[in-house]
């Protein structure tokens, strides 16, 4: 990866001196379950280079997965670039301290063999069939990342990390009465327990089964981590320093500004220990670092890459994200942690709703944060207790006011996609029977 990433900083070195190389290298372990059945299995590996330039205000971008066309893909960009508007707020990263990232390396990954996933796949679907439930589908996938940012002001910067993940879904049956449940686990380590998350997923689809019709009305509802992580993704579109900049974000002008319930507190740490998404940089060379976005629900600052730190006066806080070296850096989260000062205990609720998972969360509007969406998987709980499963429901409000009331259930902290966080507790939520 060095060697490559130097043969293209020399080759585009050629034509200016702003130049920002990014080298990847990935390898893959995908197996993907149909019913009860292995349906995909897929090992691979890949390395690529993606070449930025700016020229005269103007930058361009190209990319390569062959080695040897190294310089054509640096004569794409030139060409690019000519073809750009100028721009002043283009910029490359500086050399800084890059910080040591812990936990998010499992070497174990490179003894995994395929067998390892069918064993994995295996102990799901035998622990569904044990639960007495049907799977629909699932899967077991693992990778290992590396990554290397160089660039022309003399940034080197190299990051390597694993992840490991499953998922099942499954049907019950009872009665004649069906009900389906899904989950998902994910890591920076081969410490998954497929039979514990089986189990659990059959767990909620067994429940689930039958149910009592809720009345409409505003009341409290916990939302369950996949629910709580589907509702928070409007709140990510309002910190992106991008969207601040367009007007498209709820949140701009508010600095300093009490947003949110005092009781929350909003990090953006690209450094947390076994973070699925925490890195020694970013992918523009920037060093990672955690963010403060909300501190006792006052609004503290935004999330930004070194183009909207530009335009900002400001500068980037590590957020310049890149999904694969076939792209440029764009704005976006690494581990949003949601933390609470206090927490109630679900022994304390008289009459509320527990919500497993949302559908729909994707129609939310990201710039009002309304949201209306179908509440899956749902319980009755009355005087502490969970009581029975809600026949159906629906969730409808507005993310920003639901989290200016915001607790957290006592539960353990988890990560699901960019979200670390507990169970959450919104009060006066509209739920619509």
């Amino acid at each position: 990866m060095e060697i490559l990433g130097a043969q293209a900083l020399k080759e585009a070195s050629k034509y200016t001196e702003m130049v920002e190389i990014f080298v990847e290298k990935e390898q893959s372990l995908q197996l993907d379950l149909k019913r009860d059945n292995i349906d995909f299995a897929k090992d691979d590996s890949t390395i690529g280079v993606g070449i930025r330039l700016i020229i005269d205000g103007k930058m361009g971008f190209s990319y390569t997965s062959n080695p040897e066309e190294i310089e054509k893909a640096v004569k794409r960009a030139v060409s690019n670039s000519k073809a750009n508007e100028r721009d002043e707020n283009f910029s490359l990263a500086f050399p800084s301290k890059y910080p040591i990232v812990e936990g998010t390396y499992d070497a174990g990954f490179k003894s995994l063999e395929v067998d390892d996933a069918v064993n994995f796949a295996r102990s799901m679907l035998n622990t569904v069939s044990e639960e007495k439930c049907e799977p629909t589908s699932g899967g077991f996938s693992t990778g290992m990342v590396e990554t290397l940012v160089l660039n022309s002001n003399g940034v080197e910067c190299s990051n390597i990390s694993t992840g490991f993940g499953g998922y099942i879904a499954v049907n019950a049956e009872k009665d004649g009465e069906k009900s389906t449940a899904y989950d998902s686990k994910t890591s920076c380590f081969m410490d998954i327990n497929p039979e514990e998350l089986a189990k659990h997923v059959c767990g909620i689809a067994k429940d689930s089964i039958g149910g009592e019709h809720v009345e409409t009305k505003d009341m409290d509802v916990i939302l369950d981590y996949h629910a709580a992580a589907g509702l928070l993704g409007t709140f990510i579109s309002a910190i992106n320093a991008d969207n601040v900049q367009r007007g498209r974000s709820i949140l701009a002008d508010k600095i300093e500004e009490e947003v949110l319930s005092p009781n929350i507190n909003i990090f953006d740490d690209g450094i947390m220990k076994s973070g699925l998404n925490s890195s020694r940089c970013d992918g523009e060379g920037t060093a990672s670092e955690k963010t403060t976005i909300i501190k006792n629900g006052v609004l503290k600052g935004f999330i930004y890459d070194l183009y909207t730190a530009s335009k900002g006066k400001t500068s980037s806080t590590g957020n310049g994200n890149r999904s694969s070296f076939a792209e440029t850096s764009t704005v976006g989260v690494t581990n949003l942690v949601v933390d609470f000062n206090n927490e109630r205990d679900l022994s304390e609720l008289k009459d509320a709703i527990l919500v497993t998972d949302v559908l729909g969360a994707h129609t939310a509007n990201p710039i009002s944060g309304d949201f209306s969406v179908e509440a899956n998987n749902s319980f009755i709980i009355k005087n502490g207790e969970i009581n029975a499963p809600v026949k159906k429901a629906m969730l409808s409000g507005n993310i920003f006011e639901s989290l200016k009331t915001a607790e957290a259930i006592k539960s353990p902290v988890r990560q699901y996609g960019p979200f670390v966080i507990p169970k959450i507790l919104s009060h006066n939520m509209r739920v619509v029977g």
